[in-house]
């Protein structure tokens, strides 16, 4: 047995050199997360990571779940989070509670496969892949004076790096401009990289489809929040309407909150977070949901390599959607905005080549972690 002997929360946070916005209008000027760490009596450590506001995720990791999880067996991951979730669901049945119960989920995945000697996704289905196409997230607004000039050179870049697709952001207050500038970047990038949009929810829906259909000139393969994502029968209107695919869900937890999207076909494509929607565990009951209506699965990522490494065990164990002789295997979203936690806090960063990312193969998430880089970033 692996009993759980220590909960600890590390609450990091760094300066960006180059704040960034999007439609929403909230300046990231730091970047931050709330890693997990769980140690048991034989000394396997797990890492995992909350999505959101960390401070938040602390105060719920250390109030409500750590004392229920001490003397517990690690082996016992869904009966744990059955014991948490319900501990919690009274009043947290959505946001930061399950953020943070993400995190735990994660780490006892990570110390059942250190345990093993394997993989997380050897234990949860094996591999359908050993590798995942990545798709590069960026063009932000930076300078509001170069909006298109900025996008295009960064799309640009990324095609440079290797990346065969590319998500940007639109929702300018100007549908216009924002035609103007996704046109701008397919003129760019050209017609063999794959384009995507995300408004991160600004649009009515009259504006939605309005714009999609423009949208759909462009050749863009989805179009991530059009809407607000409190709006199902808003998504079902936008979904019908357009052509192209529509995605979201990146702020839907768990597999009750996600129950109607996919039963409904809200949107084509759901977006769950494995360090938000309820973990690793969790994930997987929401994506297979989502296979037994149709619908596709491409998580949404953002955060440290902890969190990156988990996606990439979830994605892994994705069958393709749908099988063919062909597929079209889930992408991975690779955000390429200014990170040290992505980029220094594994020994090993997980990296691209040639827009293709491997799966971890190592014991656990596979990854190790710098202590150091904890350290340095720590927050008081």
């Amino acid at each position: 047995m692996s009993i759980i002997k220590k909960v600890t929360c590390h609450v990091v946070s760094a300066p960006v050199e180059r704040p960034f916005t999007s439609s929403r209008g909230w300046l990231y000027k730091t970047r931050g997360s709330c890693i997990v760490e769980i140690e048991t009596q034989d000394g396997v450590v797990g890492w995992g990571e909350c999505y959101g506001p960390s401070q938040v995720a602390r105060a719920f990791i250390e109030s409500q779940y750590a004392p229920r999880l001490i003397g517990r067996d690690a082996f016992d991951v869904e009966v744990i989070w059955e014991d948490l979730y319900n501990r919690i669901k009274d009043y947290g049945s959505k946001g930061m509670s399950i953020s943070a119960l993400s995190g735990i989920d994660i780490a006892l995945w990570d110390i059942i496969g250190k345990v093993c000697g394997k993989p997380v996704h050897k234990l949860i289905g094996g591999a359908y892949r050993t590798e995942v196409q990545a798709y590069a997230t960026g063009l932000y607004f930076i300078d509001m004076d170069r909006l298109i000039e900025e996008a295009v050179e960064e799309a640009q870049g990324y095609a440079a790096e290797g990346f065969t697709a590319v998500k940007m952001k639109i929702g300018l207050g100007s549908p216009k401009l924002d035609i103007e500038r996704v046109a701008a970047v397919r003129r760019a990038v050209g017609d063999d990289v794959r384009l995507m949009v995300d408004a991160n929810h600004c649009f009515t829906v009259p504006q939605a489809i309005r714009l999609g259909r423009e949208l759909e000139q462009l050749n863009v393969e989805w179009f991530e929040e059009p809407i607000s994502p409190e709006d199902v029968d808003g998504y079902v209107e936008v979904t019908r309407a357009l052509d192209m695919a529509v995605a979201g869900g990146e702020n839907e937890f768990t597999r009750w909150g996600f129950r109607d999207l996919v039963s409904r076909k809200a949107m084509d494509i759901i977006q769950p977070d494995v360090c938000a929607a309820g973990g690793i565990s969790e994930c997987r009951k929401i994506a297979t949901l989502a296979a037994a209506h149709g619908v596709e699965c491409v998580p949404h990522a953002w955060g440290s390599a902890i969190g990156l490494a988990a996606t990439l065990h979830f994605l892994a164990a994705l069958p393709d959607q749908p099988p063919s002789y062909r597929p079209m295997p889930p992408l991975l979203e690779f955000e390429q905005c200014e990170n040290p936690f992505r980029d220094f806090l594994s020994a090993e960063p997980i990296v691209q080549t040639g827009g293709v990312v491997r799966i971890p193969t190592g014991a656990g998430l596979g990854i190790e972690v710098r202590r150091e880089v904890l350290d340095k970033y720590r927050v008081a």
